[in-house]
C-alpha cells in the first residue's frame, strides 16, 4: 500500500482522540509529547482530505483546557507531596530544579505564566499542579489557561496545516520531499522557540554560580 493511501486510511475519529487525550494527560502533568501529537495530527490534516484542521485546533485546545484544570485541582489538593512523588518518578521534569524554577516565574509572572507556560514544554507540564498547589485565583487561572490553550493548539494546528500545505503544493510530485520539508521546518521552528524561551529563562532565575557570584 502507497505511504498516501495508508494515511487516508487512519480514521479520523482516532486522530481527535488521540490529539485530545495526548494533550490532555500532558497538562494534567504527565510527561507526554502532545506537542509532537498535535504537529503530527496537523500535518496529516493537510494531506487526508477527511481531516478536519479546525477539529484538530478545537481538540487540542479542549484537552489542553480541561486538562490544566484538572491539574489544578489535583496541585490544589495534593500541594508538595504531590511535587516530592512526581520528582522521585520523573526526576527529569518534577526535579527540585524544575520546580523552583517554575515557582519563581509563577511568583514573578501570575497569570502571565500560565498564558505563556503552554508554549514551553515544561511548564506546559507543570502549570496546572503548580497554580493549584500556589492556590492561584481559580478564574483567573481558567481565563489564561483557556487563552493560552486556544492560542497555543490552534495556532500550531494553523501554521504547521499551512506549512504542509504549501510544501504539498509546490513538491507534489515528491510527496515524501513534501512531507520531511514540512518536518523540519516544524521541527527547527520548535528548537529556535525552545532555545529563546530557555535563554529567557535562564536570565530570569540566574544559575547558581552566579547568584553566589552576586553575594561575594
Amino acid at each position: 500500500m502507497h505511504i498516501d493511501q495508508w494515511l487516508e486510511a487512519i480514521p479520523p475519529l482516532l486522530v481527535y482522540i488521540s490529539v485530545g487525550l495526548v494533550i490532555g494527560l500532558e497538562s494534567l502533568g504527565i510527561p507526554l509529547p502532545g506537542e509532537i501529537v498535535l504537529v503530527s495530527a496537523a500535518l496529516l490534516a493537510s494531506s487526508h482530505p477527511a481531516l478536519n484542521p479546525w477539529l484538530v485546533g478545537i481538540v487540542g485546545s479542549a484537552g489542553a483546557i480541561i486538562g490544566d484544570s484538572t491539574g489544578y485541582l489535583i496541585g490544589r489538593k495534593g500541594g508538595q507531596r504531590l511535587f516530592d512523588w512526581a520528582g522521585r518518578r520523573f526526576p527529569k521534569h518534577f526535579g527540585p530544579a524544575h520546580v523552583e524554577n517554575a515557582e519563581r516565574i509563577f511568583a514573578k509572572r501570575g497569570v502571565w505564566a500560565v498564558f505563556f507556560g503552554r508554549f514551553v514544554a515544561i511548564l506546559r507540564i507543570l502549570c496546572g499542579p503548580l497554580a493549584g498547589s500556589l492556590h492561584m485565583h481559580y478564574w483567573k487561572f481558567l481565563a489564561a489557561n483557556a487563552l493560552g490553550g486556544i492560542v497555543w493548539a490552534g495556532g500550531t494546528t494553523a501554521l504547521v496545516y499551512s506549512l504542509g500545505i504549501v510544501a504539498e503544493q509546490w513538491l507534489s510530485r515528491f510527496s515524501y520531499i513534501a512531507l520531511g520539508v514540512a518536518i523540519l521546518a516544524g521541527v527547527v521552528i520548535s528548537f529556535v522557540i525552545k532555545r529563546r524561551m530557555g535563554r529567557h529563562q535562564a536570565e530570569e532565575t540566574g544559575s547558581p554560580e552566579r547568584a553566589r557570584a552576586e553575594r561575594l
